[in-house]
């Protein structure tokens, strides 16, 4: 699979509590990993199974061999557009309360980073791309290719982006949470095929031309949901390359996968426990 958009890193400080302002905390513990969206989507399908490349942009700064590492011991390809960039990639400051899984997130995303060339993607063997469309250019390229070759395109809807004008189009399923806001027609005015909308822990809904239905989420106890909604989304695009078009089955498949994510404390503790998921799948 092919996985394209940003890429962070992630610096997680586990906390009893998150600290009132102007007030200073100890940790209880600290991780470093990449984040981001379309990232943590691809470290997903790799532990499920899957081949998962990611383009994105990471550059030549020492923090980029920070992610660069992650992912590589994750197995998860990364196509990097901007290799020789000097500036620092983009960073998020994460807090995660200790006894909820509740976190606060503080990111710059991909805001800073100047323009770059895209090159074509190569699909060949690629049975479903996922864009998140923090790299308008980026996302673009990568859903024309793949709608021009009847790729899948999955989008990662997040919030409204103007790329989204151009991109929804081109998508055959956008998944986005409930408060996600479309200026204008609704995203199947908009030509988009399938659309889901999750709820946190309530049932996720979807919608496929006349058809529509909700699945219910598992209820399990949350340790950590940091990049819960990222591992939702790299475990629906694994559905889609893997499920036809059973479209409950991939919400089922992704709502599984997240409810493991969240049993577990760290920002990379839960990839082996999702092997067995993907196992029914491919």
């Amino acid at each position: 699979m092919l996985l394209a958009g940003l890429c962070t890193v992630d610096v997680v400080q586990r906390v009893a509590d998150f600290p009132a302002p102007g007030e200073k905390v100890q940790s209880l513990a600290v991780d470093v990993a990449a984040g981001g969206p379309a990232t943590n989507a691809a470290v997903t399908v790799a532990a499920l199974g899957a081949e998962a490349t990611l383009v994105t942009v990471l550059g030549a700064h020492p923090l980029a061999a920070l992610a660069r590492a992650d992912l590589a011991t994750c197995g998860v390809r990364v196509v990097d557009l901007a290799p020789g960039l000097a500036t620092p990639p983009s960073v998020s400051a994460v807090a995660v309360r200790d006894h909820d899984g509740e976190r606060t997130v503080v990111s710059r995303n991909a805001a800073a980073q100047a323009d770059f060339p895209v090159p074509e993607p190569d699909l060949d063997g690629v049975s479903a791309v996922l864009v998140d469309g923090h790299h308008p250019a980026l996302a673009l390229k990568t859903a024309r290719a793949a709608k021009e070759r009847g790729v899948p395109v999955v989008l990662d809807a997040g919030s409204w982006k103007p790329v989204l004008d151009e991109l929804l189009p081109l998508v055959d399923v956008a998944a986005c949470s409930a408060h996600f806001r479309v200026p204008g027609p609704s995203l199947t005015a908009r030509g988009v095929p399938v659309v889901i909308t999750t709820a946190g822990p309530d049932p996720v809904r979807w919608s496929a031309g006349e058809d529509s239905g909700e699945v219910a989420v598992p209820a399990v106890a949350a340790r950590d949901t940091l990049g819960a909604g990222d591992v939702w989304h790299g475990a629906l695009a694994f559905a889609v390359a893997g499920l036809g078009n059973d479209v409950a089955g991939w919400v089922r498949h992704a709502n599984e996968v997240a409810a493991e994510r969240v049993r577990h404390v760290g920002p990379r503790s839960w990839t082996a426990a999702i092997r067995e998921l993907g196992k029914g799948v491919r």
